[in-house]
């Protein structure tokens, strides 16, 4: 059984998860890469990725180089004599890096490769409407999410589940997940699977704002979707207009509602508790929201300080 030195390389909550659980099984970590500090919110104020500040509270060697490919961040990278590197939502390694441990540099991605590659695998699983998702490592080569496959697992998807449900679910497979990969590794008895290119493959584009806007021109399962999919963060989004007056609205909460109606597609229904939305084949009624300006709340809580007319639309 090979002793491992591991290296662990990650920025966010969902990459802690997998960390601690590393540790806690008594693998020797000898570094922890994560961003670089930058500043955030209206006071830019410099915010520490979460990796860091567990690296930090459990007094982890920790490295924030600004470039993976600065003559003395790999130095002081090779002087930890790491055997093994571990990546779990970092970002593109250089070849100098991934190749450098004896054993390799696998990375914990939350999908089944060869499907939604990319930067938002828990998202798009949700936005697609699948039934089921899950989590894969595989050992690092040149090009994204692309190499040969150790362990792959699988979950279900409920009806209802939103984003957030679904990354603490698939941080736990995914601890379960890389400590397994661990031990093959360590007993050298980890198999690999190429993984095999087909047209049908989904990717997990990146998110932003246009991708999250909210298009009710499209079929009720489909917001539906869209809003768990993007809830709680970075949640999804539509305009809602009224006379003179427009704002943007996030939307984290829906329910679709499938009935025939007469509405015209984003007609705005408001009553004292309940706001909804018409779509071609029903109404999705937003049941937690945010207009600009305004915490997070229950529609329930809106309507008590804002009144919107019987011409309100959605957009």
């Amino acid at each position: 059984m090979k002793k491992l030195r591991i290296v662990f390389m990650g920025t966010p909550e969902f990459a802690v998860g997998i960390l601690d659980t590393i540790i806690k099984n008594n693998y020797e970590v000898v570094g922890v890469i994560t961003a670089a500090d930058k500043p955030a919110g209206r006071g830019q104020k410099i915010k520490y990725s979460a990796v860091k500040e567990y690296a930090v509270a459990n007094d982890l060697k920790l490295l924030q180089p600004t470039s993976l490919k600065d003559e003395s961040f790999l130095a002081e990278l090779k002087s930890l004599n790491a055997n093994l590197q571990v990546v779990v939502a970092f970002r593109m390694l250089p070849e100098v890096v991934w190749k450098m441990p004896s054993l390799g540099t696998f990375n914990l991605h939350a999908s089944l490769l060869p499907n939604y590659r990319g930067a938002a695998p828990i998202n798009w699983a949700i936005i697609n409407g699948e039934t089921k998702t899950g989590v894969t490592t595989f050992f690092i080569d040149d090009k994204i999410d692309t190499g040969a496959m150790i362990i792959s697992k699988e979950i279900s998807i409920s009806e209802n589940e939103n984003a957030g449900e679904l990354h603490d679910r698939l941080m736990v497979l995914g601890s379960e997940t890389v400590t397994e990969t661990l031990s093959l590794i360590a007993n050298e008895k980890a198999v690999t699977t190429i993984q095999k290119d087909t047209n049908e493959i989904k990717t997990a584009y990146k998110l932003d704002k246009e991708n999250c806007k909210i298009d009710f021109s499209k079929t009720g399962e489909e917001i539906h979707n869209l809003v768990r999919g993007l809830s709680p963060y970075p949640s999804s989004w539509c305009t809602i207009k009224d006379g003179n007056e427009q704002w943007n609205v996030k939307i984290y909460e829906a329910i679709y509602n499938k009935e025939e109606h007469l509405e015209i597609i984003g007609t705005v229904i408001t009553t004292k508790k309940i706001l909804k939305i018409a779509v071609a084949n029903g109404f999705i009624e937003v049941i937690n929201l945010q207009f600009p300006a305004k915490k997070r709340m229950n529609t329930s809580e809106l309507l008590n300080g804002i009144t919107l007319s019987i011409d309100a639309k959605a957009l």
